[in-house]
């Protein structure tokens, strides 16, 4: 029964995390936070169970698969509780693990899937490579590789490590991947659809059915098609009551549709259930909007608090923190500084569009707009990343250049942002 229980929990775990991506900071990247279970393995919601088990197992006797399982339990309690001190318990029982078989590979995977959560996407890669190398049977080990190489800028190296995962294992892992390539191409139809055959997948699984509905609804949102978004995050919260994705996106799509009240409902809800930094940082925006400054002050006040929490714990947080502090106007110098050390570590579409928007906001237009070019080389259709660029035209001078790309902005969603959306709109006013 015991090995069972191993094969099991190991095979249920190590797709939660395997996707993680990161996302600290970020709500907008399909694979974070991704519970990829298999039907036939044991229900998400009981790992804290799972946890007290393998713990008394491994007391009475100590093996590197239980060690390694344990480790990937606390890395989907992470994901489940918003607590990175899972994170060091995690990093400790792989260890630990290895001491007793160094060429563990379900180890070693868990300290790929492990890095890309805290944002260490050069040592992510290189885990994601010696899992493989030990054992390239394993599709998923694709999967981590390619997480890391997407942070890192290597997109062609990605997309063949997603193809190769879809190839031998197709399922919602693959899928899920593959739509976010296509969304990075700027391929919105097939990102969808792609995402269709993720929801297919997980049928029968709740969390992976809320996950995979959020991240289906979250691609209709970044379209415009705000009805179509909502009746997704909608669906993922019928299927599991309380999802906090699933209300956080939720709450996305009431601001959207201009219900501030019921938005701000929601997101606190998210935010006191989970409080990712995510959340509070969206919760404070929508307070900001709808004239609450004091509230929004509050939420803010709270970032720092998480980011050092984070830190603590193993975690990058140089390119989240970066884009909050050049979105809320905070020590702009200083920001350009960790916005370039950010970029150089994490050298992605993501990284350049948030060093571009530093320097646009510091006043060093020139230098900006070599970066947001940067950030849209994949053909990534992306309102943010659009308006930022108009942001770069405006700063260079470029009147009608800045409308041309506000105009893009909006046209692809017109509330791209409770912050900038307004800003687009008025400019173009």
């Amino acid at each position: 029964m015991k090995a069972l229980l191993y094969v099991a929990a190991t095979a249920a775990i190590f797709a939660a995390v395997a996707l993680l991506f990161g996302g600290a900071f970020r709500s907008s990247a399909h694979v974070d936070a991704t519970p990829a279970a298999s039907a036939a393995s044991f229900a998400l919601g009981d790992t804290a169970g799972l946890v007290r088990r393998l713990q008394l197992e491994l007391e009475a006797k100590p093996s590197p698969k239980g060690y390694a399982t344990l480790g990937l339990a606390y890395e989907q309690r992470a994901r489940e509780t918003g607590d990175p001190a899972y994170y060091t318990k995690a990093d400790g029982v792989l260890r630990r693990s290895l001491d007793l078989s160094p060429r563990n590979a379900l180890a070693i995977a868990g300290l790929g899937s492990l890095a890309l959560s805290r944002h260490r996407f050069r040592d992510a890669l290189r885990y994601g490579l010696e899992a493989r190398a030990l054992a390239p049977q394993e599709a998923r080990n694709y999967g981590v590789v390619g997480d890391a190489l997407i942070e890192l800028g290597r997109y062609r190296e990605a997309f063949r490590a997603f193809d190769t995962l879809a190839r031998e294992k197709p399922g919602l892992a693959a899928y899920a991947r593959v739509s976010y390539a296509r969304e990075l191409l700027g391929n919105l139809p097939d990102s969808i659809k792609a995402m269709k055959l993720a929801v297919d997948t997980a049928t029968g699984q709740r969390e992976a059915m809320a996950w995979t509905r959020v991240q289906l609804g979250k691609l209709y949102l970044a379209s415009g098609r705000i009805d179509a978004a909502r009746a997704q995050f909608v669906a993922a919260l019928s299927v599991f009551p309380g999802y906090v994705y699933g209300l956080d996106a939720l709450a996305q799509a009431e601001a959207a549709r201009g219900r501030l009240r019921r938005a701000i409902a929601l997101e606190w809800q998210a935010a006191n259930d989970v409080p990712l930094p995510q959340f509070v940082a969206f919760l404070g925006d929508l307070y900001r909007a709808n004239g609450q400054r004091g509230l929004a002050a509050k939420e803010y006040g709270l970032i720092d608090v998480i980011r050092r929490l984070l830190v603590a714990n193993g975690v990058t947080t140089d390119l989240e923190t970066a884009l909050f502090q050049v979105d809320h106007g905070i020590r702009l110098p200083e920001t350009v500084a960790l916005a370039r050390l950010a970029q150089r570590e994490r050298p992605s579409i993501d990284g350049d569009d948030v060093l571009a928007w530093a320097l646009t906001r510091d006043g060093r237009c020139g230098e900006a707009l070599r970066y947001s070019r940067l950030a849209l080389r994949l053909g990534t259709r992306d309102a943010l990343k659009y308006f930022h660029r108009g942001m770069v035209e405006r700063c260079l001078g470029d009147r009608a250049g800045a409308r041309d790309w506000f105009a893009r902005a909006l046209a692809l969603n017109p509330n791209f942002s409770v912050l900038w959306a307004p800003v687009a709109r008025r400019a173009l006013r």
